[in-house]
């Protein structure tokens, strides 16, 4: 291998782990996104186990900047030791996203048993605002523009309902174009049509198919970085070499 074509690979290498690094970025924000939805919500749901894609996809996004910033280091010197030890990293890398993708399909078939505990924190409401029940309540119907359940009239069956004499639901169900809504049932048009299971379902599917349509794409750039670096492991390993020369 000639030194002209030792050098072009050191140039795609090192463009291929800023890709590693842009990759990187991507995934931890994807699993710190998952995360950040669990944190807002973790009162809906009957386990933990939901965030393990998120934990998974965190430390893959983390060895994916690692890898990124020795693939550029390994772009402007020689070291067999940390060529090794990149190569492995990729492989570490393929076991955490192959996880992590394994996972969030996982879950993202069995959200509606996930969020079994929904109905009994919406049923739990006392419209306090000291009540972590009550604010996770508010802040979801709030922040998803969503009311009850399946729509407005899961509150009617509850004992906050009753307790105001059966005339209104929570504020947070009023839908934000009508500044005079105050929660009243006698104006269902005022109130959001949804209910918050929907949209919480449809928050944590698109999070958790990123992560799932995600892995793929990682893999077939480690797949091309991987060949990069055997190419450039290879030209190392033929550089011990000396030819003999004949007296």
């Amino acid at each position: 291998m000639s030194e002209r074509r030792r050098n072009a690979l050191k140039t795609t290498l090192q463009l291929e782990s800023q890709l590693l690094w842009v990759m990187g970025l991507v995934v931890g924000l994807s699993g710190f996104y998952l995360l950040m939805k669990y944190s807002h919500s973790r009162l809906f749901f009957c386990d933990t186990y939901i965030i393990m894609p998120a934990i998974l996809a965190l430390i893959s996004g983390a060895f994916l900047l690692t890898n990124g910033f020795l693939g550029s280091w390994l772009s402007f010197r020689d070291s067999v030791f940390f060529q090794g030890l990149f190569v492995y990293l990729l492989v570490v890398i393929f076991c955490l996203q192959s996880s992590a993708s394994a996972l969030a399909y996982f879950h993202s078939i069995k959200l509606d048993s996930d969020l079994t505990s929904l109905s009994g924190v919406f049923q739990n409401y006392t419209g306090n605002s000291q009540d972590p029940n009550s604010q996770a309540v508010d802040a979801t119907q709030e922040e998803l523009q969503c009311c009850g359940v399946h729509d407005y009239r899961d509150w009617l069956e509850t004992s906050w309902f009753n307790r105001t004499g059966g005339l209104r639901v929570p504020h947070s169900c009023c839908n934000s174009t009508f500044s005079s809504c105050t929660g009243t049932v006698d104006k269902p048009w005022q109130l959001n049509t949804q209910g918050c299971q929907v949209k919480l379902e449809m928050a944590l599917q698109f999070t958790l198919s990123f992560i799932i349509w995600l892995s793929p794409v990682v893999l077939l750039v480690e797949f091309v970085v991987f060949l990069t670096a055997g190419q450039l492991m290879r030209y190392q390993h033929f550089m011990g070499y000396h030819k003999l020369e004949k007296n």
